[in-house]
């Protein structure tokens, strides 16, 4: 029989609250990885980085947690096992933010579902959920104590039926304003009733200028991963600038410490990032942690050193994929080079290029087609292997879009067949001609329609973070199928582009006022809704023609593919017979003012 002072030991014992299991503990003693889901399947183990961050989210005295990411850092991952915790420790409505509806269905279906089921903690706190009255479906789960919910910030609808105390948003920077303002804040309001709520917010940065999770970074105690040099031992964040390599060996890669000028490589780096630590460069901020990081210390295999130089030197040459680089792998905002064109620099460097014979490094054409009330209006553009952009030609059909002859003008400059100068013939191989004007849609759509397989078709521009071009998802009236062009998107890609000589090149038989058409837009920064976004205005005065029909012909240059060894012999050969002989003419037009 126990004594009076055992059972008044006991007493006390059971009034103090055990230790706290920190998050990085559990995720790795319950969350398993199903075959399927990664390519070690398995119990978790969290790289050295990664545990600092699972327990700031599972601090109950941190608010908010923010990571700014690069991709192959495993963050999916952790997310979800972060979710996992709450669902079996601490259940709560939670809800979790993604960009779009099939965002939503593809984590569930590929990341939540799998691990939830291999992990016993997570299958037991599901295990008596009920589903009488039918409420748990694809994106929502009740359980004991709270629910789960995946949400898709393209519909603020779904956020305004929430309360919710544990809030994750992911990719946030893929995320615009909606009608009701920024999702973003939507779903944050949707957290207030709850003192002890719990924000967390992961993105790779897109535009340093309107990027939400920087913008969040900047207001956390930003902390930094910092590594030792194993020669002197002092501690850095490894960035780009500190990895170097013998030039054109790029499986040289090595890092070159800013202190002591040691080459260190790749194969020492697992023993770097295991004695690495996370240190706040704002200590004075409370509740908010907040992570920088980049793939430079990722452990996958596909972010060794050598394997990044390698992805830098063949994205390096096109702003377009530099971005991608400076987005995905450095963990950075992309800040572009200028705002607006010069039209004069751009006439400048015209050359004696043009469709009178279509250069020899040219292996497929493509051309963008902007639809007037009066005229339609072609860009021809000539495409080159590496994808460098030669801009051969404008031609102007006049006519009303209700003109059939227009029409039949249009379908035989796409039939033709131009010289080149490998002695052969090389025709257009896409064209996207705009059906944004709701008056003239029907009149672009019969045209495209029965001209699908050659790759015409009908267009309509759209804002906002797009792809540069995509099918839409339901069809016209009429059972036409458009294809949307991310204009933003390209437009910025342009811009980045054209000011370079290698990148964009111009025939001399352009006019001038196709170059005054070409800058007729700048990029600015507006606030809509609450928040910054980046887009592109007309500039007062100026006419969008020309400016209008590279966008399309770059949208289209999008959905064309080909050998170029096989394209070069075709081009080398005779041509099939010609619909049409001799170059399309330039049209006067362009000579008014």
């Amino acid at each position: 029989m126990p004594t009076i002072e055992q059972i008044q030991r006991k007493a006390l014992r059971a009034l103090i609250p055990p230790p706290r299991l920190r998050l990085s503990d559990w995720i790795e003693a319950e969350v398993c990885l199903p075959d399927g889901v990664t390519a070690q399947p398995g119990p978790v183990r969290l790289w050295p980085f990664q545990r600092e961050i699972a327990d700031a989210i599972g601090d109950p005295l941190i608010e908010r947690v923010t990571l700014v990411k690069p991709v192959r850092v495993g963050f999916t991952t952790l997310l979800t096992s972060a979710v996992a915790s709450f669902v079996a420790n601490e259940p709560a409505p939670i809800l979790c933010l993604l960009p779009a509806e099939a965002d939503c269905r593809d984590y569930m279906v590929s990341d939540v579902e799998p691990i939830f089921g291999a992990s016993s903690a997570v299958a037991a706190a599901l295990s008596d959920e009920k589903d009488e009255a039918g409420r748990n479906t694809l994106l929502s789960r009740r359980f004991p104590g709270g629910s789960l919910k995946i949400v898709a910030a393209k519909a603020p609808r779904n956020l305004r039926r929430h309360n919710v105390r544990i809030l994750f948003i992911d990719e946030a920077d893929g995320m615009e304003a909606t009608a009701e303002g920024s999702p973003i804040l939507l779903a944050e309001r949707r957290t207030l009733s709850f003192p002890d709520r719990k924000i967390v917010m992961g993105s790779t940065p897109v535009h340093e200028e309107t990027s939400h999770v920087l913008r969040a970074f900047a207001q956390s105690d930003a902390r930094i991963f910092e590594v030792p040099c194993p020669e002197c031992g002092s501690f850095t964040e490894i960035q780009w600038a500190h990895i170097i390599w013998t030039e054109g060996e790029p499986e040289t890669a090595r890092f070159k410490c800013p202190h002591c000028a040691a080459e260190v490589p790749e194969r020492k780096k697992p023993g770097m990032i295991a004695l690495g630590h996370w240190r706040a460069t704002r200590p004075e901020v409370r509740g908010h942690a907040g992570f920088r990081l980049n793939a430079l210390v990722s452990l996958h295999a596909n972010a060794a050193w050598p394997k990044l130089a390698a992805e830098f030197i063949a994205a390096k040459d096109d702003p377009s994929t530099l971005q991608t680089f400076v987005n995905t792998i450095l963990g950075q905002g992309w800040r572009a080079a200028g705002d607006e064109l010069d039209e004069g620099d751009l006439a400048s460097r015209a050359e004696a290029i043009g469709l009178d014979e279509v250069p020899a490094e040219v292996l497929a054409l493509t051309t963008g087609i902007d639809v007037q009330h009066d005229r339609l209006e072609a860009t021809l553009l000539g495409w080159t292997e590496d994808g460098a952009a030669l801009v051969l030609g404008h031609v102007v059909i006049w006519g009303s879009f209700e003109d059939e002859e227009a029409w039949r003008d249009l379908d035989e400059l796409l039939r033709t067949r131009f010289r080149h100068q490998l002695g052969g013939r090389i025709g257009i191989d896409a064209a996207a001609i705009d059906a944004g004007d709701g008056a003239s849609m029907h009149h672009v759509t019969a045209f495209t329609m029965p001209r699908t397989r050659a790759k015409v078709i009908a267009i309509k521009g759209a804002d906002g973070n797009r792809p540069v071009i995509e099918r839409a998802g339901s069809k016209t009236k009429t059972g036409a199928r458009l294809w949307i062009v991310g204009v933003d998107t390209a437009k910025a890609q342009l811009f980045a582009r054209l000011p370079r000589p290698d990148a964009v090149r111009f025939s001399a038989d352009l006019p001038p006022v196709w170059f005054e058409q070409l800058a007729s837009e700048r990029a600015v920064i507006r606030y809509r809704r609450g928040q910054p976004v980046r887009s592109f205005e007309r500039i007062p005065g100026k006419r969008a023609e020309a400016l209008d029909c590279v966008i399309y012909g770059y949208a289209a240059r999008q959905i064309v593919t080909f050998d170029p060894e096989r394209r070069r012999r075709e081009l080398a050969s005779a041509s099939p017979p010609s619909l049409r002989t001799g170059p399309v003419l330039e049209s006067a037009w362009m000579q008014k003012r």
